[in-house]
């Protein structure tokens, strides 16, 4: 499974390590992902998702039909 946020779409950024010297090498900046259970009260039922930190605030302030309905129409996510 892809290192992907279900809600958001944010994924990992490449960047560069900087040492004291100035001597730059490639690096990545991973995302904030974790494995989280929602519960859909019109459907009765739990579904498991990949949210980041910032999807979860998404979830928490929009709410989940909400926050699926835009995920699903920006293509990040296709259960719902």
């Amino acid at each position: 499974m892809s290192k992907v946020c279900q809600i958001t779409g944010k994924k990992a950024m490449v960047g560069n390590n900087v040492s004291h010297s100035k001597r730059r090498t490639k690096r990545r900046f991973d995302i904030n992902l974790f494995t989280k259970k929602f519960f859909l009260p019109e459907e009765n039922r739990w579904i498991t998702l990949r949210v980041s930190a910032a999807g979860i605030r998404t979830i928490n302030k929009k709410g989940i039909i909400s926050a699926l309905k835009d995920a699903k129409e920006n293509g990040f996510i296709n259960i719902y």
